[in-house]
């Protein structure tokens, strides 16, 4: 029998329960500290900004791999993959100028 290499699925119900806590939270806070659109594009202006809204994210990314790959690697062996079948063909004779 082919083993799978990946576990029984998880609930995400915690975890999108958390991530709207923290989204509101956010929302919340930015409201509460009057951060506006067009505050938010005066900041956007500056050179700092505009690296970080790209490389946090991508950095994010980056290690988010790198942390899977190396839960892969440490978990063992992968299981061997199952051969794949040949299909059978029934009543196959050769075609015109074959066999």
């Amino acid at each position: 029998m082919h083993k799978s290499t990946s576990t029984k699925r998880k609930s995400f119900r915690l975890y999108a329960i958390a991530s709207t806590a923290i989204l509101a939270l956010g929302s919340m806070a930015a409201l509460i500290a009057g951060v506006s659109p067009a505050t938010a594009a005066n900041l956007a202006t500056q050179p700092d900004t505009q690296i970080a809204v790209f490389m946090v994210p991508l950095t994010i990314l980056v290690v988010a791999i790198l942390f899977e790959v190396a839960r892969i690697a440490l978990r063992g062996a992968l299981p061997a993959e199952a051969p794949v079948r040949r299909p059978v063909r029934h009543h196959w004779s050769p075609g015109h100028d074959e066999g």
